[in-house]
């Protein structure tokens, strides 16, 4: 199985730490944000990577040279032409993939998911597999009583999005997504109409109509979203 590193965004929230550097080349607590990434799916057993690129792209590409690519099989899905959004990266990398499940990782996010298991239990059935959790966030995903997802919610703004929007009587529990998830190479075909640059949560939620993609709720997860300075300053090991 190959893991998907997400490393092509432009870091906005970042700033100023990504005026002159890509995201994932970030520091956090003495190493960038890309080697801890790394660290962990090796952990986990991964050893065949795709890692996309946008914003300082060659920074990163030299880089992984530099470290000789972590010791791992690494593919480049280049994304500097356009930058393409987490939908549209996973339909642009498919011939990198290939036509097995795979993970998708953030490179900004740090979880004590046992990745190992969770990769482990498969799909369950779904297109695809999300860790989520109950923890603060504006934004969540809403799942039925069988924990596939059945909508969106904007907390702030009281929009939402999916089955869940015409039919409020679906949603048994409001989750947060973490960034970390398993997905079918089924994907690909159902991607094909979808413009180059598009939302992953956006393409779930066009696909929860009739397909079945499944909430993961690992007890005692914690997780860290180093998308902000205030974030990567008060990270501790």
């Amino acid at each position: 199985m190959k893991a998907f590193i997400f490393a092509a965004g432009l870091g906005t929230r970042l700033r100023p730490l990504t005026l002159d550097r890509p995201k994932a080349l970030v520091e956090v607590a003495g190493k960038t944000m890309l080697e801890r990434t790394f660290e962990t799916l090796k952990e986990a057993g991964f050893t065949d990577f795709v890692v996309n690129v946008h914003h300082f792209a060659d920074q990163i590409v030299d880089y992984l040279e530099k470290n000789g690519n972590f010791g791992c099989n690494v593919a480049i899905s280049d994304e500097r032409a356009l930058l393409l959004d987490t939908g549209g990266a996973i339909a642009a990398a498919r011939d990198l993939l290939g036509d097995e499940p795979f993970l998708v990782h953030n490179v900004d996010i740090i979880s004590n998911l046992d990745i190992r298991s969770f990769v482990a239990e498969g799909l369950d059935g779904g297109l695809a597999r999300l860790v989520v959790s109950d923890r603060q966030s504006s934004r969540k995903l809403l799942f039925d009583s069988d924990d596939c997802l059945c909508g969106w919610i904007n907390l702030k703004t009281s929009e939402v999005k999916g089955p869940a929007a015409s039919e409020p009587e679906l949603v048994a529990r409001e989750l947060a997504f973490s960034g970390i998830h398993l997905i079918s190479p089924e994907v690909f075909g159902l991607m094909e109409n979808w413009p180059a640059r598009f939302s992953v949560i956006d393409f779930y939620l066009a696909m929860c109509f009739s397909r079945s993609i499944k909430a993961c709720v690992p007890p005692g997860l914690t997780l860290k979203d180093l998308g902000t300075p205030e974030a990567v300053a008060a990270f501790t090991e």
